[in-house]
């Protein structure tokens, strides 16, 4: 269990840092923002510490990104992934969609071969 923790934490802390420099900010201005810390900002960001609920709403206001893709933006979970893909495919017509299915789809033939 303690390893399923610290590996939410790790995806938590990803996500953070992934979000924050896509709206192009620094750890000290995110602090800034936040009221907090510098080092507290680095320790969300490598899974060191547990930011509360409250603290993700507030950073998911500050990112313009739901409070669900902080938890499962780097995710190794299989449904957690495919949400990503939808959301990606998202912008797509539908015949780049088909295109990037076939494309996945003999990637993933191709890598049960070898």
């Amino acid at each position: 269990m303690a390893d399923k923790n610290e590996q939410l934490l790790q995806t938590i802390g990803r996500a953070i840092s992934k979000y924050r420099q896509a709206v192009g900010i620094t750890q000290a201005q995110l602090a800034e923002i936040l009221g907090i810390s510098n080092d507290a900002v680095s320790r969300m960001e490598r899974g060191k510490t547990v930011p509360s609920v409250l603290r993700l709403l507030e950073l998911s206001e500050i990112f313009r990104c739901e409070l669900a893709d902080l938890l499962t933006e780097t995710s190794n979970r299989s449904v957690d992934q495919a949400r990503k893909l939808e959301a990606l495919f998202a912008d797509l017509d539908s015949i780049e969609r088909s295109e990037l299915v076939d494309l996945l789809e003999r990637m993933v033939k191709w890598k049960q071969r070898t």
